[in-house]
């Protein structure tokens, strides 16, 4: 075996190790399951339209979050990307903003803002005055939101040619109005390959483990005569810690060129989660959902995508027990550095055609520029 692939592998090999070798002991620690899942929901438009298959792909700002090793091979000098979405019906906003710079020839840095949350919730406690009756002037308002912050650095391993590592320092602050608050921190790390065409990517997020520490206002949640707290039926919760697992994401891509100036980029992602049984394809002590995504594109200006993942297994009304993914959509156009991309999610793609439901779309901005 030549030493290029002999170094590449020994830098997978420990990125492997490093991400596996914590979670049997935080599992003393009764880790939850889904522990800051919302770290996990996915950025960018054009990540989402192709059923979030980027660990390999990875290659502007976005990199960051997928695969912070991207950020080493953008093919602009400055690189920025903003995104919005709605869930649920408008109900969850998330937004995100990201850039990226280069150190020098070999560095890369970014930072990374995202932001999840449901704003105006009614807190309804105090509905009922002293005298009983109804007074909708005692409702007061309250968000409930989760904030992470990235800070990337990438480099290029100037021995072994298309080769690049990367870590982020990931700082997390969770808020549920003035009832709790948590603070967090974590660690990423992340490698790709480029050869030959072929992309590889290996993304080992919380590999340290990643801990966020929560405080509740016991005094918020005992307010008002109605509340479950006051009346003793609820206990008002306690200061935790609360650990995330790492998580480990591989990632094989390449692009083919068709005629007429169209191409085709396929890719295709296997997520792994430590922090047991899961409602994934492939289910146990560690579970794997693998992900599928394809973009076509003509002239690197106009491009269509697809994608699937995400398979659980679901009960029908008939008691049947089928497979069920998620599906996504997405377009997107490139004009001097301008990128403008759209997603459809799965929910989006179940409702065209049924007017009951209300189409979400996601919606992203991106600029490179020397």
């Amino acid at each position: 075996m030549t030493q290029r692939y002999a170094a590449a592998r020994r830098w997978v090999g420990a990125l492997a190790l490093g991400a596996l070798a914590l979670p049997a002991a935080a599992q003393s620690t009764n880790a939850p399951k889904y522990s800051n899942d919302f770290l996990n929901v996915g950025v960018g438009a054009r990540s989402l339209g192709m059923g979030k298959v980027q660990t390999a792909l990875a290659d502007d700002a976005t990199a960051g979050y997928w695969n912070p090793a991207g950020l080493a091979n953008q093919t602009h000098k400055y690189d920025g990307v903003l995104m919005h979405s709605e869930l649920f019906s408008g109900i969850v906003k998330n937004d995100y903003a990201a850039f990226s710079m280069p150190l020098d020839k070999e560095s890369t840095v970014g930072v990374s803002i995202m932001r999840l949350g449901v704003d105006n919730i009614a807190d309804t406690r105090n509905l009922i005055n002293e005298y009983g009756y109804i007074d909708y002037s005692r409702i007061t308002y309250f968000s409930v939101a989760d904030y992470a912050m990235l800070l990337s650095y990438a480099r290029k391993i100037g021995r072994v040619e298309g080769l690049s590592v990367g870590a982020n320092a990931k700082l997390i602050y969770r808020n549920v109005g003035n009832y709790a608050n948590a603070y967090g921190f974590g660690i990423d790390l992340g490698v790709q390959y480029n050869h030959k065409g072929w992309k590889l990517g290996l993304s080992a997020r919380d590999v340290t483990t990643t801990f966020t520490a929560w405080s509740i206002n016991a005094g918020q949640y005992q307010q008002g005569p109605n509340s479950a707290v006051a009346n003793g039926t609820d206990p008002v919760p306690a200061n935790r810690n609360e650990v995330t697992l790492p998580r480990l994401v591989l990632g094989v891509g390449r692009q083919f060129k068709l005629p007429q100036q169209f191409t085709a980029l396929v890719s295709t992602d296997l997520e792994v989660t430590t922090d047991g049984k899961r409602n994934t394809l492939i289910s146990g002590p560690v579970s794997i959902n693998p992900r599928a995504g394809v973009e076509l594109g003509y002239k690197n200006l106009v491009f269509l995508r697809g994608g699937v993942g995400d398979f659980q297994q679901i009960t029908d009304f008939s008691g049947t027990k089928v497979q069920k993914g998620q599906y996504s959509l997405g377009a997107g156009v490139a004009i001097s550095g301008l990128r403008v991309d759209l997603a459809l999610s799965r929910l989006a793609v179940e409702a065209l055609g049924q007017s009951s439901q209300t189409n979400s779309l996601i919606v992203s901005l991106g600029y490179g520029f020397k």
